[in-house]
């Protein structure tokens, strides 16, 4: 396995640690998050001083990772510090717990220590550990490498800068592990001259990333009860991946953990070296297309004017972003609704020029999950506008050119119009005659409900749709608490019913998969989650992901 290929894993795994020890409070302690800011959590990273203003990320846990236990899974957590620490002779409760402060950070500082490409690419690690005991820490670093040396491994000791490091050679074919105690800190890195930069660092200000204007800018976006968070520079991490992105409109990103009474809030702001589109449209509530929607939906997407999807702030974003995910420009908005793309496959149309281009107003779009079939069925509810009986009229038109029957029917009192495809179906009778019978299968239905156009994917679900009453998924508890974590205005709502959907998602999105094997303790936990965007600052873009939890 390539080197950066691997740490991508272990990236992804230390992230996802930090989700499960952050939820994991949340799930076997059940106290209020309140108990967990103030002089146990630390307002920022202080180990930025040592990182270059050029590293690609650092992630950062932001509370001594004691004050996440509870009596009841002391197990938990034991067990992660026990196996971590199994092999070092070290035992944490005695000679780690006395000193551990408030930040527990990790830094891929550089993408090639040496900067010689003719040996190959050998990334630059930071681990630093806050330390509230000075002392103690010192003595644990010696202790650490003392421990080794009687192991019979080779320790080599240099003073560098008033500070002394030390370091395991005998680990040279998988990378060296080289410790030292810097003031209030605990350092380990995988090579001598990660910890020399990390002090020159610290004694040339202007080279670390506590200095850079972005780190600063992002700074005043990190939530002050944030218990982890992550800082990416996003040209040095398309780099490591080695990608080239047509599009680079932001070039940093702060990423934030925190808890609230209901579950977790993973709050993200992107920022940009230039001005950006204007927001897109903020709303103060759930639009009313929402009422339509039934809560048996899976998955939902919810918002204002489609028509300027393409010129939004979230499309510059998207046009980054794609590529980065997915390796290719697919727009992954269109596959997570899968079956509308399957519908403009179908009738050869465009859904950006055909459809999307008219919705000026509300809209809400739904994925219902059905036990008999693989593929969801869908809803579309569309405000109406001054375009939309156009529209339809042409909606209708193509239909009819792609062999489909237009037609007028009533169901419970209510009309409705069809789309629908006509087969013949030839059957042997006992005489040995034949006789031929027509199938009708409806490929889309429509009406017309108060202010709001209505689109299904078939006659069962309209009927749904029209009984929908209290059932909807705007009235839905889970769908309420998830929306109520989110800040407003905003700039719409993307909800996920996890348990009903997370496959749909997956497998249009196949690097979740990775996640969900990495990620599956957090994510068994998870019932719901919520993805929205907000802020109207030109150059920054903000938004959130709320991860509701089982409370049982």
């Amino acid at each position: 396995m390539r080197q950066n290929s691997l740490f991508g894993f272990l990236a992804a795994g230390v992230i996802v640690l930090l989700l499960i020890v952050v939820a994991g409070f949340y799930w076997f302690f059940g106290k209020s998050p309140a108990n967990l800011v103030g002089d146990g959590t630390a307002s920022e990273p202080g180990a930025a001083i040592f990182v270059s203003k050029n590293a690609p990320v650092m992630v950062s846990m932001l509370i001594n990772p004691d004050r996440l236990q509870a009596k009841s899974s002391d197990r938990e957590l034991s067990k992660l510090k026990t196996s971590l620490l199994t092999k070092s002779g070290i035992d944490y409760k005695q000679d780690v717990q006395p000193w551990l402060g408030n930040e527990i950070t990790l830094a891929v500082t550089s993408l090639d220590i040496d900067r010689d490409p003719a040996n190959g690419q050998k990334l630059g690690y930071l681990m630093a550990l806050a330390s509230n005991q000075a002392e103690k820490s010192r003595e644990f670093v010696d202790l650490l490498f003392s421990k080794r040396a009687i192991a019979g491994e080779n320790l080599v000791v240099e003073q560098y800068e008033g500070v002394k490091l030390i370091s395991d050679t005998s680990l040279s074919e998988k990378g060296l592990l080289v410790g030292a105690s810097v003031g209030d800190f605990v350092l380990f890195a995988n090579d001598p001259k990660v910890l020399r930069d990390a002090i020159n660092n610290v004694q040339a200000p202007d080279l670390n990333l506590t200095n850079s204007l972005q780190y600063q800018k992002a700074l005043k976006e990190l939530p002050k009860n944030s218990l982890a968070a992550a800082f990416l520079n996003l040209p040095a991490v398309a780099e490591w991946q080695n990608l080239k992105l047509s599009e680079a409109t932001y070039d940093s990103q702060i990423v934030s953990l925190a808890l609230n009474s209901k579950g977790l809030l993973a709050e993200t702001s992107l920022l940009a070296s230039s001005a950006t589109s204007p927001p897109s449209s903020q709303l103060s509530q759930p639009v009313g297309a929402l009422n339509y929607i039934p809560e048996t939906a899976g998955l939902a997407i919810s918002g204002v004017d489609l028509s300027n999807l393409d010129k939004s702030d979230l499309a510059q974003l998207w046009k980054q972003v794609t590529t980065a995910i997915s390796g290719s420009q697919k727009d992954i908005t269109l596959s997570l609704v899968q079956p509308l793309a399957d519908v403009e496959k179908g009738w050869g149309i465009d859904l950006r020029r055909d459809i999307f281009s008219w919705v000026q107003g509300e809209y809400a779009i739904a994925l219902l999950p059905h036990e008999q079939q693989i593929n969801p069925d869908w809803v579309f509810v569309v405000e109406k506008s001054e375009g939309v009986p156009e529209a339809i009229s042409r909606l209708d038109a193509i239909a009819s050119s792609q062999g489909l029957t237009v037609s007028s029917l009533t169901l419970d009192n209510q009309k409705i119009s069809t789309w629908t495809k006509l087969t013949t179906v030839i059957n042997n009778t006992d005489r040995g005659s034949e006789s031929i019978n027509l199938k009708a299968k409806a490929q889309g239905v429509h009406t017309s409900l108060g202010n709001y156009e209505i689109f299904t994917s078939s006659i069962d679900v309209m009927n749904q749709v029209l009984k929908v009453k209290d059932n909807s998924l705007v009235k839905n508890r889970d769908f309420q608490d998830s929306i109520a974590a989110i800040p407003q205005p905003n700039q719409g709502y993307l909800y996920l019913d996890w348990a009903k959907s997370h496959e749909i998602v997956e497998r249009e999105i196949p690097i979740l998969k990775l996640a969900e094997v990495v990620a599956k303790p957090f994510l068994e936990k998870v019932r719901s989650l919520i993805v929205s965007s907000y802020g109207s600052d030109t150059g920054l873009l903000k938004g959130g992901i709320f991860f509701q939890l089982n409370q049982s």
